[in-house]
């Protein structure tokens, strides 16, 4: 079975309108979305903001076209789970064509499963490369909207 978006993204951890200005606070603010909807375990909290952290210092996931990636795979992690962010502002990412970035999936991963994590990293970078579905993600106003984006991205009903 195919592994879709709405396999991975944690419903309650779609943040339609972040707060953050910055990239330490964007994926501070996801992880805590993660651990609010219960798909991330609170008491890994610091250390996943830290292991994510760490990563973005080793190479930038921003990954051009308004677009980051952050992603760890971590022993505190039991289930694969992603969160979305949607910044109207943009934020500095680093990334590679030097533009902000409007839309963050923080993608969190078990340290023991590396073939789910990269497939769920496919799955992501499928949709993201799909200039339709960028651009509806940067303008998708509530939670509401991006779920029914990932539902017609899983679905194939994008053009793109």
């Amino acid at each position: 079975m195919a592994l879709k978006l709405t396999d991975i993204v944690a419903p309650g951890a779609v943040v339609a309108e972040l707060n953050a200005a910055e990239r330490d606070e964007a994926i501070q603010e996801l992880v805590d979305a993660l651990v609010e909807a219960g798909a991330a375990n609170a008491e890994h909290r610091d250390a996943l903001v830290a292991a994510v952290l760490e990563r973005e210092r080793k190479g930038s996931t921003g990954f051009g076209r308004g677009v980051a990636v952050p992603h760890v795979k971590h022993p505190g992690v039991t289930k694969m789970t992603a969160a979305i962010g949607r910044s109207p502002h943009g934020i500095d990412f680093s990334a590679l064509d030097r533009q902000p970035v409007y839309s963050i999936v923080l993608l969190l991963s078990p340290d023991n499963n590396p073939e789910d994590h990269l497939r769920a990293m496919e799955v992501i970078f499928k949709s993201l490369g799909n200039e339709t579905f960028r651009r509806f993600l940067r303008q998708a106003a509530t939670r509401q909207d991006i779920l029914e984006l990932l539902n017609e991205a899983d679905h194939q009903k994008l053009p793109g």
